[in-house]
């Protein structure tokens, strides 16, 4: 069933943004209208991994509930009339689904340890070069081609007669409708950027069956109705359809960049930081693949040309291991630590998995031969140091791989709140930055539905509105770059 869309011209509408992170969900409610672009916070809730005997798993059925009381608390601010809802969240993870539509188990973390060496053994079939040309994806471990690699000859896999990323298996489980978002697939490692279709010589060369996959949906194609009888438990007036949305969260982040024209750079930061450039065609080179960055698509087939960087999964373990202190206070002694004392490679993926990051912040300074950060807030420094340093390689990077230089880099998402990290990223950078929206996914995830039902344009025009109507900062490059370029020539060991 697809539900009818609201005639146009009718005024401000509102929208549910559904739009997971690693460590938490929220929905919220965004309110649009010609002049207007509001969100609201309707639930948030947390997302806690599980690890069970066989590994670490996300507990999607706790998301569902989560999802379920979001959209209730968001029909309860809007009178009980949602005008569409969109879903979006991480990348490469997804549930599998027997004959009868059933869920096989719950979906595998994506830091979960089972595609350890897994890499090396795809490579065997189709050579990492030739991978990167069909694929235009980096090099991550827990890429879903890996992670189907490391399930091959499972009991689930085997039984398995459907694959859906996890914004779709949510949507499924909302509307009955299957269907498989493209931001989101490209991710998998299994499309090719250039046509935005499946990799079929890949997928063939690896034994992996493309008809697990449901078929490919674009940011604002219809994707069903919320069910008769979820409506009724939800309190909400149906019908209310779903809109496809970037559902990759950086996609949708990216949606939501509010630059003024195409000479922009953007950092996504939260718990990763992807780093990178707003393309009209992937950069497949030798050059870019050997400096491991990624071709995603996003909204209207532009490509995200970025790199991903550990981001603030840095910052968010340590806190995690000193008992969660004061986050404000902990940046304010950060800033008196003299800069650049200590940096780390924040790209590494020794700082993939969760535990004991303190102690293993300390180790890879001790093992470079530099000042061991002892204190909390000399490792917080050294974090957002090493963070700012990394966004300046990527950003210069991915403008000479590119052939397409900025004039400015905007930060969106949850380290547009670290005033500290943004004035860093400026200085490393010697570019200005500009902080904000910080809630991007979700505003991102709004305007796809907004333009769906003919309330703003093209990207320029929802780019427009979001700088006329959300709070931004301004933060311009200061101090000695030469420190930065030392820093990154101590790093490589230059």
């Amino acid at each position: 069933m697809t539900a009818t869309a609201p005639a146009a011209g009718t005024g401000p509408r509102a929208y549910a943004a559904v739009d997971l992170g690693a460590s938490s969900g929220r929905v919220m409610v965004g309110r649009v209208g010609r002049d207007l672009l509001e969100l609201t916070e309707a639930h948030r809730f947390p997302n806690r991994p599980v690890r069970l005997p066989e590994g670490l798993r996300w507990d999607v059925l706790g998301l569902y509930a989560g999802v379920l009381d979001g959209l209730r608390a968001a029909g309860a601010l809007c009178g009980g009339r949602l005008d569409s809802v969109g879903i979006d969240s991480w990348a490469v993870d997804y549930g599998l689904l027997d004959a009868d539509g059933a869920l096989l188990g719950n979906p595998v973390h994506y830091r979960d340890a089972r595609t350890e060496g897994v890499a090396e053994k795809v490579w065997a079939s189709v050579p990492a070069d030739e991978l990167y040309a069909a694929t235009g994806l980096q090099y991550a471990p827990f890429n879903t081609l890996y992670q189907l690699a490391a399930a091959r000859g499972t009991a689930q896999l085997a039984a398995a007669e459907r694959l859906l990323l996890i914004p779709d298996l949510l949507a499924y489980w909302l509307t009955g409708e299957q269907g498989t978002e493209l931001t989101n697939a490209s991710t998998t490692q299994l499309i090719d950027p250039r046509t935005g279709d499946w990799a079929r010589g890949v997928a063939d060369r690896l034994g992996v069956d493309l008809g697990l996959f449901a078929p490919l949906r674009r940011p604002g194609d219809p994707a069903g109705a919320l069910r008769a009888e979820l409506l009724a438990e939800l309190g909400l007036t149906g019908p209310v359809p779903l809109t496809t949305v970037g559902s990759h969260d950086t996609a949708s982040a990216v949606a939501a960049v509010p630059a003024a024209d195409e000479r922009f750079a953007y950092i996504c930061t939260g718990t990763w930081s992807l780093a990178g450039l707003e393309l009209d065609a992937p950069v497949l080179t030798e050059a870019s693949r050997a400096a491991n960055f990624t071709n995603e698509l996003g909204l209207d087939g532009t490509v995200r040309h970025l790199r991903n960087i550990m981001g603030l999964w840095l910052l968010q373990e340590c806190c995690r291991a000193w008992g969660d202190p004061d986050l404000g206070e902990l940046l304010r002694e950060a800033a008196g630590v003299p800069a650049l004392r200590s940096v780390v490679d924040a790209g590494d993926a020794a700082f993939l998995a969760p535990g004991r990051m303190p102690e293993r912040i300390a180790a890879a300074c001790r093992d470079a031969g530099q000042p061991v950060p002892e204190s909390r807030a000399e490792i917080t420094r050294c974090i957002l140091d090493s963070l700012a340093l990394a966004h300046r390689r990527a950003v210069a990077e991915a403008q000479a791989l590119a052939d397409h230089p900025v004039d400015v880099v905007h930060i969106v998402g949850g380290g547009t709140r670290n005033a500290l990290l943004c004035q860093l990223t400026a200085d490393a950078c010697g570019l200005p930055v500009v902080a904000g929206p910080a809630e991007a996914a979700a505003l991102g995830n709004v305007l796809v539905q907004a333009r769906a039902q003919g309330l703003v344009g093209d990207r320029a025009e929802m780019r427009r509105l979001l700088a006329r109507t959300q709070p931004l900062e301004r933060y311009e490059p200061r101090g000695d770059r030469a420190a930065w370029r030392a820093a990154e020539d101590r790093l490589a060991g230059r």
